[in-house]
C-alpha cells in the first residue's frame, strides 16, 4: 500500500491565512484576481537567471490540501476562526497557471509565474511559490554560470553537506537542469534520475595503515577505473603510488587542495612521464564560476563543485516575489493593480511574454500588457517572437509533462536550447546590465498594441 501524499499546506506564512480569513469575512475571497512572480532585478549583478524548481512546485501544489493534522494545528494555535477552518477544510486550487518552462531564461520582469483564480485559493500559494522558485532558480543561475565557465568539461554537483537534507535534493536537481552532469546526492539520484557519483574520501585514505593500502583496497573494490584522491599527503608521492599500484590504466586522479593551476599542470607532467596519459584529472576545493574560468587553459578533465553551487555562488535567493497585478472589480470588470513603493514598484496588468530574435539570438524581452483581462487570453507571437508562457496547471489540473525525472530532463534539454540563444556577451560572468532589455507594451481592448498614432 502506497503512503499518503505529504500535506504541503502548512509551507506557509501566518499571514497569507490570516489574509484569507479577513477576505471571507469581508467578501472579498471569492474575486478572480491575477498574481504574478517576477523578479525586479538579477542578483549579483548577473546577466541572466535560470528558471528552475517548476516541477517541484507543481507537485507540491497538488499536495497543497489541509488534512486533519494541519486543521487541529491552526485551530489548537488560534490562527483563524471557524469559517475560515471550514473553508480550508475543502481547499482545492481549481484555477490556471502559465509560466516559463523550467530551464528557461529570465531578466528583471519577467513574469515566470501567472497564478489565476479567486483570491481565496490563490493568496495561499505565494509563500510556497516563492520558496521554491527563489532558491532553486538561485542554484540553477549560479550553476549554469558554471557550465558556461567549464565549457564541454563534466561538472558534477557535490555540495550536500553544506545545505539542509531536502535543499540539498533540490539543490543538485536545479544544477542538472544547468549544465552539470551528475550528484553526489543518492536520494536526487532516486528521485529525479540524475547520473550519481562518488569514490572516495581523504577518511579512506587516513583510514589505512598507508597511502599505498588505501589505493589498493579502492581498486580492489571498485576497479583500475576508479579516481584515486592524491593528495591526503604529498601530492607528488601520491601519483607516483597510485601509478605504482594501478598501472598506467588508472581512471583518474582528484585534486582537493593547493594552487590548482599549478599543481594540475605538474600532476599532468608527472602523470605523461610515468606513461599514465590517459589518466584524467580531476579538480575540487571549493570551486566557483571565477575559478572553473581560471583553469580553463590547465589541463583539467572535469571539476567537482560543493558549497559554491548549492549556495548559489554568493546569491542564495533569486529575490523573486508574489504580486497581485489583477483583480475583479465589484461590479465584474477587471481592474490593473500595482504597487507604488519606492524600489518596489511592480507593473499592473495580465501579461503575457515573448522572446525576441534576430538570426536565432535573442534581442529582448517582450511583456504584453492588457488593459483589459481577456485582451491577453490566446495572444499571437509578434514576428520574430518565440512564447515563454506555457500552461502548467488547467483549471486546477497539474500537467503531469513537467513533473518527475522526465521533466527534469525536458528542463535540461530546454536550458541547453535557449542558452544558445544568448548573445555571446550575455555569457560573461563579470557583473553587468542584463544582457536583454525588457520591453513592455501595452495592448488595446482588441489585444493588438496600440498604434504610433
Amino acid at each position: 500500500m502506497s503512503a499518503a501524499p505529504v500535506s504541503t499546506a502548512l509551507y506557509t506564512d501566518r499571514y497569507e491565512l490570516t489574509m484569507l480569513g479577513a477576505a471571507l469575512r469581508d467578501g472579498t475571497a471569492q474575486r478572480r484576481c491575477v498574481f504574478e512572480v517576477f523578479g525586479r532585478r538579477l542578483p549579483g549583478g548577473r546577466r541572466y537567471g535560470v528558471v528552475a524548481g517548476t516541477g517541484r512546485l507543481l507537485s507540491l501544489i497538488r499536495d497543497f490540501q489541509f488534512g486533519e493534522d494541519e486543521l487541529r494545528f491552526l485551530a489548537d494555535e488560534k490562527v483563524v476562526d471557524a469559517e475560515t477552518l471550514a473553508f480550508l477544510e475543502n481547499y482545492r486550487f481549481t484555477g490556471s497557471i502559465t509560466g516559463y518552462r523550467e530551464g528557461e531564461l529570465y531578466f528583471p520582469g519577467s513574469p515566470v509565474l501567472v497564478v489565476e483564480g479567486t483570491f481565496a485559493e490563490a493568496v495561499v500559494l505565494e509563500t510556497l511559490a516563492l520558496s521554491v522558485l527563489n532558491h532553486d532558480s538561485a542554484i540553477a543561475t549560479a550553476a549554469a554560470r558554471m557550465s558556461v565557465a567549464a565549457g564541454e568539461r563534466p561538472l558534477a554537483e557535490m555540495g550536500s553537506r553544506r545545505a539542509g537534507e531536502e535543499s540539498a535534493v533540490a539543490a543538485a536537481r536545479a544544477a542538472y537542469i544547468a549544465g552539470f552532469g551528475a550528484t553526489s546526492n543518492l536520494e536526487a539520484g532516486r528521485r529525479w534520475g540524475i547520473p550519481t557519483m562518488g569514490t572516495a574520501a581523504h577518511a579512506w585514505t587516513l583510514l589505512h595503515d598507508s597511502e599505498e593500502d588505501a589505493f589498493r583496497a579502492q581498486i580492489a573494490a571498485l576497479g583500475v577505473e576508479t579516481t584515486l584522491l592524491v593528495d591526503t599527503y604529498d601530492t607528488r608521492t601520491g601519483v607516483d603510488t597510485a601509478i605504482r599500484v594501478a598501472g598506467t590504466e588508472l581512471g583518474g586522479v582528484r585534486l582537493d587542495s593547493g594552487d590548482l593551476p599549478s599543481v594540475a599542470s605538474a600532476v599532468r607532467e608527472q602523470l605523461d612521464h610515468l606513461g599514465a596519459t590517459h589518466t584524467k584529472i580531476t579538480v575540487t576545493s571549493d570551486l566557483d564560476e571565477h575559478a572553473i574560468a581560471a583553469l580553463a587553459a590547465s589541463p583539467v578533465d572535469s571539476y567537482g563543485v560543493g558549497t559554491s553551487v548549492v549556495t548559489g555562488a554568493g546569491s542564495p535567493t533569486a529575490g523573486m516575489v508574489y504580486k497581485l497585478v489583477a483583480r475583479e472589480d465589484p461590479a465584474g470588470g477587471w481592474v490593473s493593480v500595482a504597487k507604488a513603493s519606492t524600489n518596489k514598484a511592480s507593473h499592473g496588468g495580465r501579461k503575457s511574454a515573448f522572446r525576441t530574435l534576430e538570426g536565432g539570438t535573442a534581442t529582448g524581452e517582450l511583456i504584453l500588457v492588457a488593459s483589459a483581462f481577456e485582451s491577453l487570453a490566446s495572444p499571437d507571437a509578434p514576428e520574430g517572437a518565440r512564447p515563454l508562457h506555457h500552461a502548467l496547471v488547467r483549471s486546477g489540473e497539474v500537467i503531469t509533462d513537467f513533473e518527475g525525472p522526465s521533466g527534469v530532463q525536458a528542463a535540461r534539454d530546454h536550458h541547453r536550447a535557449v542558452r544558445r540563444e544568448l548573445p555571446l556577451r550575455g555569457l560573461a560572468l563579470s557583473r553587468s546590465e542584463p544582457a536583454l532589455p525588457t520591453v513592455y507594451v501595452d495592448v488595446d481592448m482588441e489585444g493588438q498594441p496600440p498604434s504610433d498614432s
